[in-house]
């Protein structure tokens, strides 16, 4: 039977049918969720041990290594854990995805199970039209399991078998033992298939068909396997190469476990009879078939596939303070420029499950946060300041801060509606109503405080002074709205579920009594002729200004908890 285009495009069609299998399965996975899996990974790591566990078990729920690579990302960006707890959940996740080879391994080859994606469509289907979004994404991880072992079936049917074989496959059962250069060979195969695939479970589990279709001997898919494993971590690379320095280090920590795995296991492979101990592990100790049979051939794939990863992770479990500092000296951090405006925590470019992006996007909401704070904190000082350089200084900073929050405002707002055309539950939809209009609010608090500034430009360039009683009592409500930035900010930096409003309340009723106390001397004052009529002006429009960033402080907190 001749091999032809229309054979290899079957079989193309037939991996991105099993590979949208397992996309679909883990997204509906973590949006049935909800955002338990990132609190699960924010609780579950006291110390590296139970980190690997979280790590095994994240990815054996949401079927991806690299979704769980990405919420580790974030979440160090966010500080809720640290760099070196990242490292022990990326070695556990690294274990975890293995179980997808031993799901394909043990139901994918067997005749009397391979078709029973059948059944899962019926039971799938109905659950996908529900209108209660739990039983939904359950029907979408049920429909997604069943496209996987569908696309698995069809990958199985379309690889042609030993009698089908084309002339490179019976010279790969020539060039047996393989030698160390052989291993490096198949290594870089294994590399460029898992590049070429953009999965290398895909890879993997094409692997497995080849030895299970007679095309492969066993012994030339222990260093693909290695080689596809291994590949997941240029993936990584390339995706963290615009990211921030965090993402950097985490994918380059990624790589260096890979790295060193590959090492030891290259030579360990040129040097013992890796293939036979692994067939005496399945032979010997689980009574399963030789891995030189089509039948064992999957089953020893995965069983590789599992130990050296369970052996790497136990190997470098010690090390993890070295491999921080490796990646740490290697990535040097640019630190952190006031003038220079980025996105910290959306610049991984990768758009995730709704649940994760909003929280992505509460960082950095939390970030916009500080920056309005700190513009509270440039205004202060420029009503203290008489040096006129360092009054230029203020204003300049204050005018490049206010065009960091209209920037933060269009991003964040791109951001998230990007996740909104996505589909998502009632409570992710309240989510992103309340961080819109959080992030109207802190623009528009940008916006007053460069009025302000241009304000007492106005004041300096007329030669006019302000009396040390106006100055102090400005001074009074600039430190009431910082006690509020304060309680926003710490809003902002918590559970959104879990915020009271009291102490917002109260502290927005502070700077509006004090207001109105400003307000009535003021008047008493100017009737009195205590200032002249332009510093009379700009005093009551300062304050004035103050009270109203009050407001839209109050609004952002009520944004948080979804009230309006």
């Amino acid at each position: 039977m001749e091999f032809s285009l229309i054979d290899i495009l079957a079989i193309i069609g037939s991996l991105g049918l099993f590979i949208f299998g397992i996309k679909t399965a883990s997204e509906s996975i973590q949006k049935a969720s909800g955002n338990f899996l990132s609190r699960m990974l924010n609780v579950m790591t006291k110390n590296k041990f139970s980190g690997i566990f979280t790590g095994f078990l994240l990815t054996s729920i949401i079927f991806s290594s690299s979704s769980t690579i990405v919420m580790v990302v974030s979440f160090v960006n966010s500080g809720l854990i640290t760099l070196v707890e990242s490292v022990s959940i990326m070695l556990g996740a690294d274990i975890g995805t293995t179980i997808i080879t031993w799901i394909v391994s043990v139901f994918g080859f067997d005749q009397s199970l391979s078709y029973f994606f059948i059944f899962l469509f019926a039971i799938g289907t109905p659950l996908i039209f529900s209108s209660k979004n739990k039983l939904k994404y359950v029907g979408e991880f049920i429909f997604g399991v069943a496209l996987l072992f569908l696309g698995l079936s069809l990958i199985i049917k379309f690889v042609p078998t030993a009698n089908e074989a084309l002339p490179i496959f019976e010279y790969f059962k020539k060039i047996i033992p393989l030698d160390f250069i052989d291993n490096i060979f198949f290594v870089m195969i294994g590399v460029i298939l898992t590049l070429a695939l953009q999965s290398s479970v895909a890879a993997i589990v094409l692997t497995q068909v080849l030895c299970f279709n007679g095309l492969l001997p066993f012994e030339i898919a222990i260093p693909l396997v290695l080689g596809q494993n291994f590949g997941r971590t240029i993936n990584a690379e390339l995706a963290a190469m615009s990211a921030n320095v965090h993402a950097k280090r985490t994918a380059r920590i990624h790589s260096l476990i890979n790295i060193f795995g590959f090492t030891w296991m290259i030579i360990v492979l040129s040097t013992f009879p890796i293939v036979e101990i692994i067939n005496s592990i399945g032979v010997q100790l689980f009574s399963l078939e030789s891995v030189y049979l089509a039948k064992g051939a999957p089953i020893g794939i995965a069983i590789f596939h599992s130990l050296f990863n369970i052996i790497n992770t136990f190997i470098l479990v010690w090390f993890i303070p070295q491999l921080v500092k490796l990646a740490t000296n290697n990535i040097k951090s640019k630190g952190e420029t006031d003038e220079k405006f980025h996105l910290e925590h959306l610049s991984t470019g990768i758009l995730l499950t709704p649940d994760v992006s909003i929280f992505e996007a509460q960082k950095e909401i939390a970030k916009f946060g500080e920056i309005v704070k700190r513009m509270n904190g440039f205004l202060k000082n420029l009503i203290k300041e008489t040096e006129t350089n360092e009054i230029n200084v203020l204003l300049l900073r204050i005018k490049k801060y206010e065009d960091i929050t209209d920037r933060i405002e269009q991003d964040v707002a791109d951001y998230l509606a990007k996740i909104s055309q996505g589909e998502m539950n009632e409570n992710s939809s309240i989510r992103i109503r309340g961080m819109l209009r959080i992030i109207v609010n802190l623009e528009r608090i940008g916006d007053i405080y460069y009025q302000m500034s241009k304000g007492v430009e106005r004041k300096n360039q007329q030669k006019t002074y302000f009396t040390p009683e106006q100055r102090t009592k400005l001074l009074n409500m600039f430190d009431l709205v910082e006690l509020a930035l304060d309680n926003m900010n710490q809003n902002l930096n918590s559970y959104y579920d879990n915020i009271s409003l009291d102490k917002a309340r109260e502290l927005e009723n502070n700077i509006n009594q004090y207001r109105k106390i400003l307000r009535k001397e003021h008047f008493e004052s100017v009737e009195k002729g205590e200032y002249n009529f332009a510093s009379a002006t700009i005093y009551s429009d300062l304050f004035n200004s103050l009270e109203k960033v009050g407001d839209h402080i109050i609004n952002v907190s009520e944004g948080v908890t979804g009230e309006h």
